[in-house]
């Protein structure tokens, strides 16, 4: 190749990138973070739907709404004034005096005429004035839609963190988010992590009245698990705790798995500047007391408080194993669910599915590739052979640049890659066509071969560039196997230009030119 040594350098460089990028997917470590990964309909895993009970979020934003309301009534010392959420939408608010009345309307009208509307009003039988608010339609709208969209970031960065490879997380109509996670072996496990809300709260501890019978007013009754040494649930315990929580997790920086001294796992926790100061006051306002640590309801532990914290740090502890420890530690990083979710669907590809899959899939491929070998050796001859040796590279070339995006192999994306087999001698035949006609007028092989590249050349770029177009159409407003075809639809469009366009007239030149060939086998 000393006529052109320019070309023969950058196809060989090109070649060799591919086979490293190749190796790297069947030894990992060759090309860190290069490799071909596999979707959910090849190797395997999880499919689930979940729906988001957006709901629960307008209910918590109304409670929170009735908190505030309660808060600016005293601060502005309105009195004989009772407020009660009946765990809806509306807050009912009791009146005792016409003055007062008129000052919460004043209020009202300056703090949540934006969040709330008046329903109602009515007067009883004693004088006391009952005003019900409920939310707004269109407030309550965007909660829901916001819940939505808070609910599949959170899901994303759980399943980030938790180290799933090209998962497949969108939202399907108005409040369902689709989930598949290829290559999962513990369902169960993910499924946990996923449904996890996290709600993280502090709440004293109240060991003067009995757990028996009806909680006091404000105070509510929460269990914690009671673990045996293996790990295992063998009881449940008990406490009364306050309703309202000293401290949440809304304020939490960061959450990490380590170690006490008997070397047991626990979750090291560690609150902003704002959450800090409140759990340094908190801890000094009630040193010696319990302050139960709970997670979604449930109690996790409850220490006594031995001193003022500072700093902001705490522990959860609760016989954790490490697998445990490390699903806790990443909900509670990425952060509290807006609304519990619920499994509305759930499918588990097995991997033996996804072997058929696969072998079903090469089993195609390899049938018509040997076909269309065939076709071009019969009919074409030497030429034939060259245009088969582009192809063969022409796959080579999509499974490196598979492999260079780190790019997820689907059962769609073999089938962009059988269809590419088909198109990537296409621009071979239109060339051998165009010099078989540049032979028969009489001219030399090289003008031959000059005259059917050039004249061939724009018509191959036209036909794939708007099959590239198509391609990356699809890529960008597809989802899912979509997305798997129109990758590997681009990459055999890019990779089948270049071995018709510059590998082939690489060797028809070597053979014309260094070789001194007479003739071309066509």
């Amino acid at each position: 190749m000393e006529r052109f040594p320019w070309k023969f350098a950058g196809v060989t460089v090109v070649l060799l990138t591919a086979a490293l990028l190749l190796v790297s997917t069947f030894k990992p470590g060759v090309w860190p973070n290069k490799e071909i990964n596999l979707g959910l309909d090849l190797q395997g895993g999880m499919h689930l739907v979940l729906e988001v009970q957006s709901e629960e979020a307008v209910k918590n934003r109304v409670n929170t709404l009735s908190m505030e309301v309660k808060a600016k009534v005293k601060s502005e010392h309105i009195r004989r004034i009772s407020l009660d959420w009946d765990k809806g939408r509306e807050i009912a608010v009791r009146i005792r005096d016409r003055k007062n009345a008129g000052l919460f309307e004043t209020l009202f009208e300056k703090e949540f005429e934006n969040s709330l509307d008046v329903k109602s009003k009515s007067v009883e039988t004693d004088g006391t004035e009952v005003v019900i608010l409920r939310i707004k339609d269109e407030e309550a709208d965007q909660i829901k839609k916001m819940a939505v969209e808070q609910a599949l970031e959170t899901i994303r960065n759980r399943i980030d963190q938790f180290g799933v490879a090209e998962p497949d997380i969108r939202i399907q109509g108005e409040r369902r988010i689709l989930i598949q996670l290829p290559g999962i072996s513990d369902a169960e496990r993910a499924k946990d992590l996923i449904g996890k809300t996290a709600m993280l709260e502090f709440k004293l501890v109240n060991t003067k009245d009995s757990v028996d019978g009806t909680p006091p007013p404000g105070e509510e009754i929460l269990f914690q698990d009671i673990k045996n040494e293996d790990g295992k649930v063998v009881n449940k315990k008990p406490w009364l705790v306050k309703k309202r929580a000293s401290l949440t997790g809304t304020h939490l920086i960061d959450a990490k798995v380590n170690f006490d001294q008997y070397n047991e796992p626990y979750v090291g926790i560690r609150f902003d500047k704002k959450g800090a100061k409140i759990f340094e006051t908190v801890t000094g306002d009630n040193v010696n007391e319990l302050l139960a640590i709970v997670l979604d309801n449930k109690v996790y532990s409850a220490p006594q408080i031995q001193g003022k914290i500072a700093g902001g740090d705490a522990q959860i502890t609760g016989r954790f194993s490490m697998d445990e420890a490390h699903d806790l530690s990443i909900a509670l990083r990425s952060g509290s669910l807006p609304a519990p979710v619920e499994i509305l669907e759930e499918r588990t590809v097995g991997p033996s599915l996804g072997d058929d899959s696969i072998q079903a899939g090469l089993m195609s491929m390899c049938v018509g590739g040997v076909l269309v070998i065939f076709f071009m050796l019969i009919y074409y001859k030497g030429s034939g052979l060259i245009a088969d040796i582009a192809l063969i590279l022409n796959i080579f070339l999509i499974g490196a640049g598979l492999a260079a995006f780190s790019a997820t192999l689907t059962l769609p994306g073999i089938a962009g890659i059988i269809l590419t087999i088909g198109m990537a001698v296409d621009a071979n035949v239109l060339i051998f066509e165009r010099i078989r006609e540049e032979l028969h007028i009489g001219k030399t092989p090289r003008a031959a071969l000059e005259a059917g590249y050039d004249r061939a050349t724009l018509t191959i770029l036209d036909a794939n560039i708007t099959t590239l177009i198509a391609a990356l159409v699809l890529f960008q407003f597809g989802t899912g196997p979509i997305k798997g075809f129109a990758v590997t639809l681009s990459l055999g469009v890019v990779s089948s230009l270049f071995t018709s366009l510059v590998i082939t007239r690489m060797i028809f030149d070597y053979f014309l030119v260094n070789r001194k060939a007479k003739s071309i086998s066509i």
